[in-house]
């Protein structure tokens, strides 16, 4: 590891399990920790929202760097995540950043008016840091920004002049952008040349998303298959372009899961613990389950599971009108999601109207879709477009087989039960091709048939719970590239 860079700044917008909303949060738990296993000295940048800072102790002050941004006070932290001890830079600007709920949107499910401001903090004082700025004695070889929203971090180091550290960029889904109105631009302080069609414009707006892409070192994607996807118009919402344009300097590295949270041999949340299926505990946990929502105590039905955004994005619109497929052949669904509104009263109706069958509980609940997960038979994931997935990894792990589309990171995952893959033993799930209601009945007519039959099920659950996606592997392709960049 001699010749290893040392020094990494991760930079994030949320972290499990302080503040999530997506599998953001997962990824920036798990890699850093990954990471410094191999020898790295990885630190975390976080915005100071209120989840993350109470969450965060001791903290000890470093620097002022306010005001900016429209904030009087700017102050940066030390600190440590409670659990794993991970080193957390934290930036708290109250006038910014203390805000309670949702870290992107307001109570009306808007933006907030300021978001440009708020995460133009956030690229802004991960680039002070990279020059050498703000952390006493301590100065990353590499700035690895995540999402929309550090997006700026390369641009605002792009814009200053001499050496600076190498960045890489992970894409986790290109369809959030971070678009704002081109007035923004003159507060962000950064050149004028940068808002132009091979910087920040996009469409006459600024695309924080798009700064990212265009003044990083290396972008990565959280998938191979959709790093490969984004080169086509139907998958890089507006910036094909500019992607087949960085391709020399574009990867895919598939998301791992942290099985010390996600493992149900040793799962203090769910009914009982197991580490095979069929098994006396995945029974103890389906029975759990079934009682909790109120379904009917059936053990002669398959159980079916959604632990979602629901959006059409995520092809749940495809499962609300596959739902009398579902209910014909005696099969039962519980759901876990929020989101578009109209999805989820439709949901709400449709367990109305099936209350033996159906169950749904819209928000989210972390230790709740811990106990849904290993109470299911299969876990559904119907996406139009999948950067990666981890709902399906921890499906697979807890022997509750995904059925998914043959999209992005859920192609990279999953093996579909084709009668090659079960005679070979690879088969680990259920996957289709097209978008729409049909293709998904007739996968979950499969998927029923085959739990029909005992020995095959004990086959793909048995495939599914050995295959393995820890983070190990993410972390040592990005140990590599790391190398490459110090080269």
């Amino acid at each position: 590891m001699s010749a290893a860079p040392q020094r990494v700044l991760h930079v994030a917008a949320e972290i499990f399990p302080l503040l999530k909303t997506g599998g953001l949060a997962d990824v920036v738990a798990a890699l850093p920790p990954a990471l410094a296993v191999l020898g790295h000295d990885v630190r975390v940048l976080l915005p100071g929202l209120p989840a993350i800072r109470d969450g965060i102790g001791p903290l000890k002050r470093l620097a002022e760097c306010g005001p900016a941004f429209g904030a009087g006070r700017v102050s940066l932290f030390s600190g440590r995540m409670p659990d794993t001890g991970l080193p957390v830079l934290l930036l708290d600007a109250p006038f910014l950043y203390d805000r309670p709920g949702n870290p992107y949107v307001d109570g009306s499910g808007l933006g907030w008016s300021d978001n440009h401001r708020r995460f133009a903090l956030l690229g802004w004082a991960a680039a002070q840091i990279g020059a050498g700025g703000l952390v006493e004695g301590w100065r990353p070889h590499i700035i690895h920004a995540h999402d929309w929203h550090a997006g700026l971090a390369a641009a605002y180091l792009a814009a200053r002049p001499g050496p600076r550290p190498a960045t890489v960029f992970t894409i986790h889904n290109l369809a959030f952008q971070g678009l704002f109105d081109a007035s923004v631009f003159a507060e962000l302080g950064l050149p004028p040349a940068q808002f132009g069609i091979d910087g920040l414009e996009f469409h006459r707006q600024v695309s924080f998303m798009k700064a990212g892409l265009a003044y990083s070192d290396h972008i990565t994607t959280v998938s191979p298959t959709y790093a490969r996807e984004i080169h086509d118009p139907a998958a890089a919402a507006g910036l094909e372009g500019l992607i087949r344009r960085r391709t020399a300097s574009l990867s895919g590295i598939l998301n791992g899961v942290d099985y010390a949270i996600w493992d149900p041999a040793h799962d203090p949340d769910i009914a009982q613990t197991y580490r095979s299926c069929p098994s006396p505990g995945k029974q103890a946990c389906r029975a759990a389950l079934r009682a909790e929502f109120g379904l009917a105590p059936n053990p002669g039905q398959a159980l079916f599971c959604v632990v979602s955004r629901l959006s059409e994005q995520k092809g749940l619109d495809l499962v609300l009108a596959a739902v009398d497929r579902l209910i014909a052949l005696d099969a039962q669904l519980v759901l876990l999601g929020s989101g578009d509104r109209a999805l989820e009263e439709a949901f709400r109706e449709a367990a109305l109207r099936h209350p033996a069958q159906i169950a749904v509980r819209i928000g989210y609940d972390e230790r709740l879709a811990h106990r849904i997960i290993a109470g299911a038979d299969v876990i559904l994931v119907p996406s139009r477009f999948e950067p990666c997935g981890l709902t399906q990894l921890y499906g697979l792990r807890y022997g509750t087989l995904p059925l998914v589309r043959r999209v992005g990171g859920l192609a990279d995952t999953v093996v579909d039960a084709t009668a090659a893959a079960l005679a070979d033993g690879s088969a680990t799930g259920f996957a289709f091709e097209t978008a729409s209601p049909e293709a998904l009945a007739d996968t979950l007519q499969r998927a029923v048939a085959a739990w029909q039959q005992p020995k095959v099920w004990a086959g793909l659950c048995s495939s599914a719970m050995q295959a393995s996606f820890s983070w190990d592997a993410a972390a040592a392709r990005y140990h590599t590239l790391y190398l490459q960049l110090q080269t």
